[in-house]
């Protein structure tokens, strides 16, 4: 459930240009991506778990430990079936950095530009790149992509939060002991919904915006 307060005049335009941009045909040179991370706890298990069996789930004990936790990257082209997913151990300003690079470099090289939507987490921005990468390398990857924000308190608008629930119900959302096991369950989820060409449908649009949450404009 999100909280709407009231949604002023920012609020509005980065929400119009986004649904602007959801309501869009695809076109494979200018995807949009949408972007976000999810922090992810390691649990170990104090207790043996009792193991499933036909028509009976997985069983754990209420008890459980604390060993440690990794960032996951979750950046998903929601209109041509593909998305890439990477764990970090943290989700500084130099990781976000490498991750865009990545995405520019590695998952759509073909792509004349990428259109980032994400959250206004501080180390989102235009600046992280030039910190972490020399001057002519870093222009060359700002030219590869365009960063759009949602606006503030408006995760619902963006796309990879609707990737990360689907992560969570099919994936993540169980106890993981360790990094090794996050990335190689990760790694197959990915690879499933890739091959499979795993698409999300958005079907809110801009009067539906204005029909639902007008009593809350100023």
């Amino acid at each position: 459930m999100w909280c709407i307060a009231k949604i002023d005049s920012e609020y509005r335009e980065r929400m119009y240009r986004i649904l602007k941009l959801y309501s869009e045909d695809y076109n494979p040179e200018y995807p949009i991506i949408c972007f976000d991370e999810k922090q992810k706890y390691f649990i170990s298990d104090l207790k043996e778990k009792i193991p499933m069996k036909p028509g009976i789930s997985e069983k754990h004990d209420y008890t459980y430990k604390v060993t440690g936790s990794a960032n996951i990257f979750v950046a998903v082209d929601f209109n041509g079936g593909k998305r890439d997913i990477m764990v970090t151990d943290r989700r500084t300003k130099k990781d976000f950095a490498m991750y865009i690079k990545h995405l520019v470099k590695n998952v759509f090289p073909d792509a004349k530009k990428l259109r980032i939507i994400m959250d206004n987490l501080n180390t989102h921005t235009y600046t992280a790149i030039l910190e972490n990468f020399e001057f002519q390398e870093a222009v060359r990857l700002i030219n590869k992509i365009i960063i759009i924000p949602t606006p503030k308190h408006a995760s619902w608008l963006n796309i990879a939060e609707i990737e990360i629930n689907v992560m969570d119900m099919q994936c993540t959302g169980r106890r993981i002991s360790n990094k090794k096991l996050l990335i190689s369950e990760i790694t197959a989820y990915m690879n499933n919904r890739n091959e499979n060409k795993s698409k999300i449908n958005w079907s809110f649009t801009k009067e539906d915006a204005d029909k639902k949450l007008s009593k809350c404009y100023i």
